[in-house]
């Protein structure tokens, strides 16, 4: 009874069994194992799992998503430019607004208008000089507000450069350095203490100051208070300045080898400056250089009253400061149509020392066949696409 025919009805045909969609065989369950490693490890490294499966579906939809995606950001960022590109692109141009605060104190000290006045601030006898009708010697009130009004310029330079430098202008981007190998590494901090410690720059300076101004060395309206900024004035001393500074720089060049070495060859150690070298050189090249050429520019132009020589001396120092950036600048490619000097115009110089004499200016460059735009540089040493 245990056992039955071969052609017993029963064993005459097995039985078809018929699987639910439900249920999954073992193949099934690798499969699906597999499909949900490769998945996981997809979140980790898409790279290894599109290399376990060269032209798997999977590869292919992750590219073409990949793509599709990328290229949809692509076009909604030239075609709807949001807020973020809009400041992008307007923000730096905010400062421009360092030009007229380097005017700061002689504009709001001479205003007759406003409650800021000297005249409501300082009483007569700390100002009032006239060497003929017998004053000994001139008051120290227009000196010291001359170097503080430079160094309230300067002050807002560095402000400015440190917002510029980080970004925080642009939205943070990191703006354009002016050579292709980028700017120097430095701590900022350390940038401005060898700045404003350079014994070559603000000390001379201010020791210069201090003694044509006490000694009575200046022509006499410039120890006058009276009336504000002479617009014209402070136009043709930076012209008149820039080209004695022009002068005095190509004779260091060229008068000998000895003396462009003991003189003005420490500047030039830096080929790639930084807007903190603008006065690290030797007294040599301070005194030739700057205080030559600020000494003829006051017997030149005899008319200036105190407020034009106080915002002459800070758009000078600072402008000459700025031109010496390792960042391009927003308001570089107008200036440079109009001839005035950018920190491109004085990297050529820097870079290859026989163009661009001119600081303010490239107006004698010009006209005497040493100037060289930095658009005709070998674009291998400057990045001609940033302005």
């Amino acid at each position: 009874c245990l056992h039955r025919p071969p052609n017993t009805p029963s064993q005459s045909k097995l039985p078809i069994v018929t699987m639910a969609p439900s249920e999954k065989t073992s193949a099934d369950c690798v499969k699906e194992e597999k499909q949900d490693s490769l998945t996981s490890a997809m979140g980790n490294n898409t790279e290894e799992v599109k290399s376990a499966v060269p032209g798997s579906k999977l590869d292919s939809d992750d590219d073409s998503q990949s793509s599709v995606s990328e290229k949809s950001v692509d076009i909604s960022a030239v075609k709807r430019p949001g807020s973020s590109s809009f400041l992008r692109s307007v923000l730096p141009w905010t400062g421009l607004l360092i030009w007229p605060l380097m005017l700061t104190l002689p504009l709001l000290l001479s205003s007759p208008y406003s409650f800021t006045s000297y005249s409501e601030i300082f009483p007569e006898n700390m100002y009032s000089y006239d060497a003929s009708a017998g004053d000994d010697k001139p008051k120290p009130l227009g000196l010291c507000l001359g170097i503080t009004a430079v160094a309230i310029g300067m002050v807002f330079i560095i402000i400015y450069f440190y917002l510029h430098r980080s970004g925080a202008l642009s939205c943070g981007y990191e703006p354009a350095s002016i050579q292709t190998q980028g700017p120097r590494s430095y701590d900022f901090a350390e940038g401005v203490a060898t700045h404003l410690a350079q014994p070559e720059g603000f000390v001379m300076l201010t020791a210069y100051l201090s003694i044509t101004w006490m000694a009575n060395m200046m022509p006499s309206s410039y120890y006058s208070f009276e009336g504000s900024i002479q617009w014209f004035e402070l136009a043709l001393c930076l012209v008149i300045q820039d080209g004695i500074q022009y002068t005095m720089h190509r004779l260091e060049h060229a008068v000998s080898p000895e003396f462009y070495k003991k003189s003005h060859k420490p500047h030039h150690r830096f080929t790639n400056p930084r807007v903190f070298d603008a006065f690290n050189g030797s007294i040599a090249d301070t005194f030739f250089m700057i205080l030559v050429p600020l000494f003829c520019t006051a017997n030149i132009v005899r008319t200036c009253n105190v407020w034009t020589y106080m915002a002459f001396g800070s758009i000078y120092a600072n402008w000459l400061t700025l031109i010496h950036s390792e960042y391009v600048l927003p308001w570089d490619k107008a200036f440079r149509k109009l001839g005035m000097g950018t920190p491109a115009d004085h990297h050529v110089h820097h870079k290859f020392f026989k163009y661009n004499y001119g600081h303010l200016f490239m107006w004698f460059d010009m006209i005497c066949g040493t100037h060289k735009c930095p658009d005709d540089v070998d674009q291998k040493y400057f990045n001609v696409e940033a302005w």
